[in-house]
């Protein structure tokens, strides 16, 4: 099923680092919103920065946005140390294949990290690389209509 992930996990946090080097993968491209940043905040947590740090040991990392919006984009990508693409236009994977190509890297040395099946994941799919399904890094603080989609979202890949 296209949509259903090959890891689902709570949060980024939980994703077996060790796991996915012994598994070839060289690059880990995040969605923005929701999945390493709380939605629309333009800056990161200390804990995922902190997190961040440990990944790039290990691998070269990407975030890979659907966010259109030039400012919010340039302010993410002002705070970060690594590619920060916007307009993605996802579940298109093209610009995920660019930024591989660019990089050096092949879809199976890759893994997509997003919180939307059907976005995030799908694009992974499209890709043909690895994908993990996180919660919201801000779950507990969403509203109630944004949990009941994401539940939506959910119980279809079951």
């Amino acid at each position: 099923m296209i949509i259903k992930p090959d890891y689902n996990l709570k949060c980024v946090y939980d994703i077996d680092l060790e796991s996915l080097k012994n598994d070839g993968i060289k690059v880990i491209m995040f969605d923005l919103d929701s999945t390493i940043m709380i939605s629309k905040s333009g800056e990161y947590r200390p804990e995922t920065l902190e997190w961040l740090e440990e990944v790039k040991q290990n691998f070269a990392i990407a975030v890979i946005s659907n966010n259109k919006n030039e400012d919010y984009i340039n302010k993410v990508a002002a705070a970060s140390d690594f590619p920060v693409i916007g307009h993605a236009s996802k579940p298109n994977p093209k610009k995920m294949k660019l930024f591989l190509d660019d990089m050096g890297f092949s879809p199976k040395e890759a893994v997509m990290v997003g919180d939307r099946p059907l976005t995030d994941i799908v694009a992974g799919k499209l890709l043909g690389c690895k994908t993990i399904l996180v919660d919201s890094i801000n779950a507990e603080n969403e509203n109630l209509p944004t949990r009941f989609v994401r539940r939506l979202e959910r119980s279809v890949i079951r």
